[in-house]
């Protein structure tokens, strides 16, 4: 990637009423994008920027609830791979970005508060929540953050485990599926970060449970590690319904979808009467300037099959609930997890791309600094 270098500062008051231009500073790496990205991102999207940051959050009415970052991990998710932006959004999450031009890319993160106007954050607090890919951010609106009382567990978890990806794991399979003991739970993409919590809540819960993955070594890990019933190469399957019949013969009772496409089909017509589909993502289509058909879908009504897309958003106030259930299942060692950790945000980019032609091996983080 190209390094510009900026130097820029801006002429504010510390909150305290000092001059700003002598509080201390510090450089302030970033992964800029080169313009908006509606399509798989690739490295030459980005590029690596320095400039420079002073660490106090800036006087001002305008700044009054804001706080001061430092980020330690970065996450990298599938749904960073764009957004369209149009003028007739009529909502918050279609006018949300997370490549816009000439600015630094915008994930999710672990982070330590260095500076502080807000009542309910103080130097040295642990957060997790959206930020953008630097070593320093200034947040006007902390809304989306938690705050980290659990830092008994690696910190990078709350980038994946214990965070968003964690989050969407227990809100599709417990709040949308209502799962019970013995019935029998199929999940596309098993290796993503969400797939594979998702099949370990479900074998926790006396469920069957088979995954899918792209490779080999995905398919052996989900077995061995995770405890997945079974798993299969889904590449390795000219025949979807024929394969979901061989781990199915009596047929799904929960499909946590990831995928869509003819997988979603094949799984259709593997459907057991009154089972639930919760739809978390489709990433078969992502990339497809037109998306495929679904042929089947008579078979939600000749079975009563549910089928709910959910938004993690939307479950956030479990998420105390969600910690209940998970930290004694991370400390008893009932939950194993796969983190594909790299060291330096020049190392971001390719670690998202590598999210999107299976070249990561576990939950892709990028590690800014280490606390």
């Amino acid at each position: 990637m190209a390094a510009a270098v900026n130097t820029s500062s801006t002429d504010y008051k510390v909150a305290g009423g000092d001059d700003y231009d002598h509080v201390e500073q510090a450089r302030n790496q970033q992964v800029l994008a080169r313009d908006y990205i509606c399509a798989v991102p690739e490295e030459s999207d980005m590029y690596l920027n320095t400039s420079t940051i002073k660490l106090k959050v800036p006087a001002g009415e305008e700044f009054k609830g804001s706080v001061l970052l430092k980020n330690l991990y970065l996450s990298c998710d599938p749904y960073m791979r764009g957004v369209k932006h149009s003028d007739n959004a009529t909502t918050k999450q279609d006018r949300v970005g997370f490549f816009s031009p000439d600015s630094p890319v915008v994930g999710y993160g672990v982070s330590k508060v260095v500076d502080s106007q807000h009542p309910e954050f103080k130097a040295g607090d642990l957060v997790w929540g959206i930020t953008k890919w630097e070593e320093y951010t200034l947040i006007t609106d902390m809304q989306s953050f938690f705050k980290i009382n659990h830092a008994d567990v690696p910190l990078s978890y709350y980038t994946g485990l214990l965070g968003m990806p964690g989050m969407t794991a227990y809100a599709g399979f417990y709040e949308v599926c209502n799962p019970k003991k013995g019935e029998y739970v199929y999940v596309s993409s098993a290796f993503g970060a969400v797939g594979q919590i998702v099949g370990q809540f479900a074998k926790l819960m006396g469920c069957y449970v088979v995954g899918s993955a792209g490779s080999q070594e995905k398919v052996d890990i989900l077995k061995n590690k995770f405890g997945f019933d079974e798993a299969f190469n889904y590449k390795e399957e000219p025949d979807l319904d024929a394969a979901l019949k061989r781990y199915f013969p009596e047929g799904i009772d929960i499909y946590f979808e990831n995928v869509g496409g003819k997988m979603l089909d094949a799984v259709l017509l593997n459907m057991r009467l009154h089972g639930r589909i919760a739809v978390c993502g489709m990433i078969s289509q992502y990339n497809n300037e037109q998306h495929e058909g679904v042929t089947n879908l008579m078979h939600l009504i000749y079975k009563r099959v549910r089928m709910e897309g959910f938004f993690v958003f939307d479950f956030y106030h479990l998420y105390p609930k969600f910690l209940d259930l998970v930290l004694p299942y991370i400390r008893e060692g009932k939950i194993a997890y796969v983190e594909d950790i790299v060291e330096g945000l020049e190392k971001g980019p390719a670690s998202l791309v590598g999210l999107f032609n299976g070249r990561n091996a576990g939950k892709a983080v990028v590690a800014v600094a280490r606390e």
